[in-house]
């Protein structure tokens, strides 16, 4: 398969070929990948199939940058959720429920994404697609009438791809890099609730790990150091490709208050004129959020709403009463936590149950954390780095 690029423009030479003995895991019905949309479909494809395979559930992810911007299980869907796509919440099918869920993690980076889903695409979710800013998709099949609603939407350039659930990749993997071949084993090793069994602090709830559990599928497939938030069946907040952990506790932190604060009345209330595009009000509501509005913003954003007046920011002490109504989150690490502040920051965004590898040098200084914000805590012994 020929591919439009390599990673930049300027590799002109890109194609994808099946190892000996093996057939492409990917069919090509539409549209023509690059370089970047093959990793963010081959390893959302991967996320999905297993998510979906340990729960027996409808899965998809949103990837940008071969990482997801979120990911989910089917289930409920609030009015935050399906108001800006003129959908009615309790009308919306299973794969639609989990597409919807999933951009809603963070539905400014999911702009432009590669979607992927674990069952056949059916025309509910084909009708969402060609209306939302969106580069392609990879699943197991189309319904009838799918791929022609697709192949319509960027002109006819709309990525489409097949996934062949059957494949069965090699077991050892390899990777050139600067005239040097990397060769190892394929990571094999089974997510279960077995991984959950070794609770160091607290008492486990069946919802938080079945949110842990998919936390680990999620973060298998997220570009290291990585962490998620999770809560009933879907990711709030991921934290991708930090050289230090508590950044990405703290990014995908501020994610999770973002997708809670988006919920706030006041922010529900914002009332845009009947010509601002569905991408800017997402944009301008998460903007408001972030408080820092520029002078220019600020005009723009008085433009976009329908009384021309912008509202007062929410302030500390509202911000904080309504961060304290969020709880019941989970938060998995990809990787041990060496330190306690990752604890610390993780309950200020409603985190009560974590899982991490353990057996860091300082692990007993987490436990300790984890028994002093009444946090259950998992060693799984299972690392889960992603490059």
């Amino acid at each position: 398969m020929d591919l439009r690029y390599g990673i930049n423009p300027q590799n002109t030479r890109a194609r994808i070929e099946p190892l000996p003995g093996t057939d492409l895991p990917l069919r090509l019905l539409n549209g023509q990948p690059s370089y970047v949309n093959l990793l963010d479909a081959l390893n959302a494809w991967q996320l999905v199939s297993e998510a979906a395979a340990l729960f027996g559930r409808h899965a998809a992810a949103s990837f940008k940058h071969v990482s997801p911007a979120g990911a989910a299980l089917a289930g409920p869907v609030d009015r935050a959720t399906a108001e800006p796509y003129g959908l009615d919440p309790a009308a919306v099918g299973p794969l639609t429920s989990a597409y919807l869920r999933a951009r809603d993690a963070d539905p400014k980076s999911s702009y432009g994404d590669l979607v992927a889903v674990s069952h056949e695409v059916d025309l509910e979710l084909a009708d969402l697609l060609a209306r939302v800013v969106s580069d392609g998709i990879v699943a197991p099949g189309y319904a009838p009438g799918v791929l022609d609603v697709l192949a319509r939407k960027k002109n006819g350039r709309y990525l489409v791809l097949e996934a062949h659930p059957g494949c069965t990749p090699p077991a050892v993997e390899t990777r050139e890099v600067h005239g040097v071949r990397l060769v190892q084993d394929v990571d094999t090793a089974p997510l279960t609730a077995a991984l959950l069994a070794d609770v160091r602090v607290g008492a486990l709830t069946p919802a938080a790990a079945d949110d842990l559990l998919l936390g680990l599928a999620v973060l298998r497939r997220t570009q290291s150091n990585s962490v998620c938030y999770l809560r009933d069946g879907a990711a709030l907040g991921i934290g991708a490709g930090q050289q230090s952990r508590v950044d990405c506790t703290r990014l995908a932190g501020a994610k999770t208050d973002t997708w809670w604060l988006r919920r706030h009345p006041a922010v529900r209330a914002l009332d845009f004129r009947p010509e601002v595009r569905r991408q800017d009000r997402i944009n301008w509501r998460i903007r408001y959020l972030e408080g820092d509005l520029t002078p220019d913003e600020r005009t723009r954003f008085a433009a976009a709403l329908r009384d021309g007046d912008v509202p007062d920011e929410l302030g500390p002490d509202e911000r904080a009463r309504w961060a304290a109504e969020l709880d019941g989150v989970a938060f998995v690490s990809d990787g041990c936590l060496p330190f306690r502040d990752n604890v610390d920051h993780a309950r200020r965004h409603g985190v009560t149950a974590i899982a991490e590898p353990g057996g860091s040098l300082r692990s007993a200084e987490v436990e300790a954390a984890c028994a002093e914000h009444g946090i259950t805590l998992v060693h799984t012994g299972l690392r889960l780095f992603h490059h």
